[in-house]
């Protein structure tokens, strides 16, 4: 049972971490503006659910806390103190202190000292929390003729009557205005929960208990329901409670309890009757006629299951928790339903479909065409496909949940550094492996970091060299064939490649006659220990922030490219491969060995002519095209194979390639052998990461070839990731 219990505390903290991503972005949205209801209800639920697992898992101080939390976003969503600015910068400090709270609770973190920050929020919640009251609580405007309000303070049921007669009845519309006029009743929240209110994994206890914490009491259980032990079903619910909720509650609050109950539980919420009056009878048959009996509900609206006769519902019940859920069930929309599951079964799910793809290549190579026809293989390969598709979109998350921190961050380093920023964002929906998320989180928070303290430039600057004052980050993501590209660009003032060459030297990083191209330079900059920065502060100076992403990417099998231009600003591109992927690859021989050469990338094939390829200098060729001409690299080259035997052009292929970084390159190889649908193997966990592969496959025949990561191929080569490795 242990076992089982901790099993589901994990989902909560799973959920935990969902609901403070999404508390996060809302409260970083209303900081930059957007306080519009939906945003604020977002945040609001997310930190109600936090609070009610709490509950549920006995983390009382994380409970208590966001009790509080939540009371000022109630506040706030009813719109009864506004989300000024400075309200807005409470409530994010109340996050950081929640999130401290949840990393208590998994047991990773201390439990915070929250005193201040609750007396915070007490404070404004005792300032502008209240209900509009100002009409009673204001001073009585002086009249302009200068005389002195004389009733002011007269009870209603107490003033005179104007022609002198004693008051010998009040009339019911005087009693309605006495009793509304009159402090809130306490509510009476009925709850009857489904049959099957346990079958699947629900339990209604905790909703009572959320109940309970805000202040309500069980004042009734209902035991009419249930059966004789020898029928009893253990999934099925058969209790019903009464409970009584303090007046000063808000509606609201009571009602986001029932947020997740099933359809068919009855809850109702309503004022307690106000006691009876010491008032003399009324003779009905003189005064009135008596008033009519209330219609009868409509078959349609009954609940599905008959209220108890302990708990039959008061005649002043206003607020039924579940009515849309009386539609016709012809019209009603299924809800959409959801299981989570381990990530080490989807892993086992995507390597038994890559064996399934394997096992198709090998049938492809052993059977004939006209047997391939016969057993439908074309038809499998599809199935495959898609199967493939599907379970990668089990994995994929948008890298929008990576991307929503980093507003909240950018505002501290705003405030830290007195510059003004501003945040541009594309392709958020961009779906990226789960994995993958969680690990770019600390590359991305140092890159930014990084681009706010040392690529923009103060105001005085910019200013000064006919910039904007604000300076502006672009944070975009795109997918391109089997890789992933996170790139971070600021319009700051570049790179001085003279400061960070110096620094190099003095740190004894590189020799002081070292010849280095600008891109070279650039790459300095990752190495252990390297910093531009005069003085240690809490956003930089150690130089550990760029060595960091460099080895939490290359850990990832990825890569890190730096683009700078002086004065125009600096691109920090993550590019990052899928876990697992089939794709299009060409194979294609270098000295013997096969290769993969991903076909996304593929434009045409060349067979060079005697004196089309041409040497530009000892290690350079470019190859005319079309009255173009177009640089070229040979692969054994590259890769170090067949360097005694240098193949001429003319007994080559030539295979013209699209990049992002270089446009239209030829590659060069000996031949190509086939077409053919490949599984990507990463080769991280085994193997430091080889520039110009971007992972391994195998074939139909059993043996493995490595699949060519274009994009590296074509980038200049970076010598000073050598000297660093040696």
């Amino acid at each position: 049972m242990s076992e089982e219990l901790d099993d589901i505390q994990a989902i909560f903290f799973e959920e935990c971490t969902e609901g403070l991503a999404t508390a996060e972005a809302g409260l970083s949205a209303m900081d930059a503006g957007d306080v519009s209801p939906g945003t604020i209800a977002g945040v609001f639920r997310a930190v109600h659910s936090i609070k009610g697992g709490a509950g549920a898992f006995g983390h009382a101080a994380l409970t208590a806390f966001a009790h509080r939390f939540e009371n000022l976003l109630d506040e706030v969503r009813a719109d009864r103190i506004k989300p000024t600015p400075g309200v807005t910068r409470v409530m994010l400090a109340a996050f950081d202190v929640l999130s401290d709270h949840v990393a208590a609770a998994q047991g990773t973190a201390p439990v915070p000292a929250d005193a201040q920050m609750l007396d915070a929020l007490e404070a404004i919640l005792k300032a502008g929390g209240a209900p509009d009251a100002a009409p009673a609580a204001a001073e009585p405007e002086p009249d302009p003729f200068g005389f002195e309000p004389v009733a002011v303070a007269i009870d209603p049921l107490e003033e005179l009557d104007p022609f002198g007669f004693e008051p010998v009845g009040v009339a019911l519309e005087e009693l309605d205005a006495a009793e509304d006029a009159g402090a809130p009743r306490p509510w009476t929240v009925t709850f009857v929960p489904s049959d099957a209110a346990l079958a699947h994994g629900g339990e209604p206890v905790l909703i009572v208990r959320e109940l309970e914490l805000l202040g309500g009491e069980v004042t009734a259980v209902d035991l009419s329901g249930l059966p004789p032990l020898r029928d009893l079903e253990p999934e099925h619910s058969y209790f019903g409670w009464t409970l009584s909720v303090p007046d000063n509650v808000d509606e609201t609050a009571i009602s986001d309890c029932f947020d997740f109950l099933a359809p068919s539980s009855i809850v109702e919420i309503a004022r307690e009757a106000a006691p009876a009056t010491d008032l003399p009878p009324v003779d009905w048959a003189t005064a009135a006629p008596p008033p009519p009996e209330p219609p009868a509900l409509p078959a349609a609206s009954a609940a599905p299951r008959p209220v108890p006769p302990v708990l039959d519902p008061a005649p002043q019940a206003a607020v039924v928790a579940q009515p849309p859920r009386a539609a016709s069930p012809g019209n009603a929309e299924p809800a959409a339903q959801t299981i989570r599951v381990d990530l080490v079964k989807l892993d086992m799910l995507l390597n038994l479909v890559g064996e399934l793809v394997i096992r198709g290549s090998i049938l492809a190579d052993r059977l004939s065409p006209k047997d391939q026809e016969r057993v439908e293989l074309p038809q499998l390969s599809r199935l495959t496909r898609e199967i493939q598709d599907t379970v990668m979109s089990l994995r994929a998350q948008p890298i929008k949940q990576a991307f929503s921190r980093v507003p909240r961050m950018l505002r501290d380093l705003s405030v830290e550094t007195g510059k003004q920023v501003v945040l541009e964002t594309s392709g958020e929906t961009t779906e990226v492996d789960k994995g993958v998320i969680e690990k770019i989180g600390d590359p991305l928070t140092h890159m930014i970091r990084n681009a706010v303290d040392h690529g923009i430039e103060s105001v005085e600057r910019r200013l000064a060299a006919g910039k904007p004052a604000e300076g502006t980050i672009r944070l975009s993501a795109e997918q391109k064939g089997a890789r992933i590209f996170v790139r971070v660009a600021d319009d700051g003032g570049g790179i001085d490649r003279a400061r960070v060459r110096g620094k190099a030297v003095e740190k004894g990083i590189i020799p002081a006659d070292a010849v280095l191209t600008d891109e070279e330079i650039d790459q300095l900059i990752c190495a252990p220990g390297f910093s531009t920065a005069e003085t240690i502060s809490n956003i930089s100076g150690r130089g550990v922030g760029m060595d960091v992403v460099r080895s939490n990417v290359e850990a990832l099998g990825g890569r890190v490219e730096i683009s700078s231009v002086p004065g125009r600003g600096t691109t920090f591109t993550m590019v990052l491969p899928l876990t697992l992927a089939i794709l299009e690859g060409m194979i294609v021989r270098l000295s013997g060995q096969r290769f993969v050469l991903p076909l996304a990338n593929v434009i045409e094939t060349v067979q060079p002519e005697p004196g089309q390829v041409k040497p530009t200098t000892t290690t350079g060729e470019v190859i005319e095209l079309r009255g173009n001409y177009l640089p070229v690299r040979r692969l054994n080259d590259t890769f170090g194979l067949g360097a005694n035997d240098r193949q001429r052009p003319e007994d080559s292929l030539v295979i013209i390639v699209e990049s992002e970084g270089a446009g239209l390159v030829g590659l060069m190889v000996d031949t190509i052998d086939d077409r053919r649908e490949v599984v990507i193997k990463s080769l991280d966990q085994n193997l430091y990461p080889i520039r110009g592969l971007g992972g391994a496959t195998i074939l139909g025949d059993g043996s493995i070839a490595l699949i060519l990561d274009i994009e590296a191929l074509v980038a200049p080569a970076s010598r000073i990731q050598k000297g660093l490795a040696a």
